[in-house]
């Protein structure tokens, strides 16, 4: 459990270009229902839904904001977006996370563009979402909301609370350019039955390579969505601890 002793909240902003918000409802898959309480999935767990007005800046940061370049449809669709569905759920769990992937899916077909995780600042144009959404398992949840944040001298991950974990941080030194190292070290930590704390070791199949050195707290407000209540794991190269003795 986190400090508070509460599942963090999920939050996504999918932007759609309905004329009438008739036309998303009916346009929603068999079983997913909308009313002004809320969003009934179909195996009954409700999630908060609230529509937004559009704003200039949006599509921008939506764009830019994309792990993968959208498609040019999910473009124009954003182009001339008319709302964004807001829906909040709790986290705290890969089950939970991936039970927010399948309301906002459901979103998706009914014709938005794509879905922004405003716990990562990330989003993921439609096409990419349901294929996530699908598939289903740790890697693709992990991938959905996971922000990998380069910079120097340190790297850092942003999002991994909604799952239930502490993000990463490491030297930037230690990862490859296309960020392999802790691509890889989010798998493992997401795939594993263990939680990892302090003193844990990261191997592959030359031996140990890293180990958990420090367990920190993010920058983030407690009530921002991208606060981690888990803390955050500092991770390091072995070779620089054993030099450092």
């Amino acid at each position: 459990m986190n400090a508070a002793g509460a599942s963090p909240q999920i939050t996504f902003r999918i932007p759609g270009a309905w004329s009438h918000p008739r036309e998303l409802v009916e346009r929603l898959p068999p079983g997913f229902r909308l009313s002004p309480e809320g969003m009934r999935l179909p195996d009954g767990t409700e999630i908060e839904f609230s529509p937004v007005p559009p704003d200039e800046q949006f599509p921008q940061i939506f764009a830019t904001a994309c792990r993968r370049p959208p498609t040019d449809d999910e473009l124009e669709i954003l182009g001339r977006y008319t709302v964004n569905v807001v829906l909040t759920g709790p986290g705290g769990s890969l089950e939970s996370a991936l039970t927010m992937m399948q309301a906002a899916a459901a979103i998706v077909r009914a014709g938005a563009a794509g879905v922004f995780i405003d716990n990562s600042a990330m989003a993921h144009g439609g096409d990419d979402w349901i294929a996530m959404t699908e598939d289903g398992g740790p890697d693709a949840i992990s991938f959905a909301f996971t922000s990998i944040i380069r910079g120097e001298p340190e790297i850092y991950t942003m999002g991994m609370q909604v799952m239930g974990f502490p993000d990463l941080l490491m030297r930037s030194a230690d990862v490859d350019e296309r960020g392999e190292t802790i691509v890889e070290i989010i798998r493992y930590l997401c795939g594993g039955d263990r939680p990892i704390d302090i003193g844990h070791m990261l191997a592959d199949e030359n031996g140990p390579r890293f180990q958990v050195v420090a367990k920190e707290w993010d920058e983030f407000d407690p009530d921002s969505s991208m606060h981690n209540p888990y803390g955050r794991l500092k991770v390091a190269n072995v070779k620089d601890i054993a030099e450092g003795n």
